[in-house]
């Protein structure tokens, strides 16, 4: 089934239909998230790593050393460059950065939060496998890669 995005006269491609399930995910799930990602930045000791989500086999959280996006935008002849910068520039304190992987795309989701994550992991009152679990299920029923 094909639909129409708002604002788009362009009919949604099936395969790009992810790009927007994700991007509804993070929306509706933004205090979590950043929960999360502050919980994952304390457990790494602030390594510089980058949350993202894998589709495949199932949708799945994983946890991106820089070095690996550094590496893959040489792979690719600085074809990510944006996605570097986007990275190198990503403070955990304010923002939470998301890296979601399809088939050989990306799609970034950046956002900030009020309150912090830094304060949304506080008020969660659960542990990061706690969150990761919850998150990573609504994840598979949301999102269909």
């Amino acid at each position: 089934m094909t639909g129409f995005l708002p604002g788009n006269l362009q009919p949604e491609k099936e395969e790009d239909r992810w790009r927007h399930e994700l991007a509804d995910f993070a929306r509706t799930h933004q205090q979590e998230l950043a929960a999360l990602s502050w919980g994952l930045w304390l457990e790494n000791q602030h390594n510089g790593s980058v949350m993202g989500i894998d589709l495949k086999p199932t949708p799945h959280f994983i946890y991106c050393p820089k070095e690996a996006v550094l590496k893959l935008n040489e792979t690719v002849g600085s074809f990510l460059q944006e996605v570097v910068g986007i990275v190198e520039g990503f403070n955990p304190e304010t923002e939470v950065l998301l890296v979601g992987i399809n088939q050989g795309q990306l799609k970034v989701i950046e956002f900030v939060t009020d309150p912090p994550p830094p304060q949304c992991f506080e008020t969660v009152s659960a542990d990061v496998d706690t969150l990761l679990d919850r998150l990573e299920q609504g994840l598979q029923e949301r999102v269909k890669g």
